[in-house]
């Protein structure tokens, strides 16, 4: 069984990434499965969280897409955003 459907409440998303010579990562776009590439235009928050809705720690970025805020959390090797 593949661990993208063992966790109804996350949405693996394909992310497109920049890293820094200082060992951060800054994602630029991102796609769920058959859906359209979202850029990214703008993270206001990284900080080591926890996903209160779909379990799951690690590095949340909080992103601007649009007029959209966002939620995107790097769960290495994954990446994901929550179900609603």
């Amino acid at each position: 069984m593949s661990v993208y459907r063992e966790n109804p409440h996350k949405i693996y998303v394909k992310v497109r990434a920049d890293f820094t010579p200082d060992g951060r990562i800054l994602p630029l776009m991102l796609r769920a499965e058959d859906g359209p590439v979202m850029r990214i235009d703008r993270i206001t928050d990284v900080r080591e969280a926890a996903s209160l809705k779909a379990g799951g720690q690690g590095t949340r970025y909080t992103c601007r897409v649009g007029e959209a805020t966002l939620l995107l959390f790097y769960d290495e090797p994954y990446w994901f955003i929550e179900a609603d």
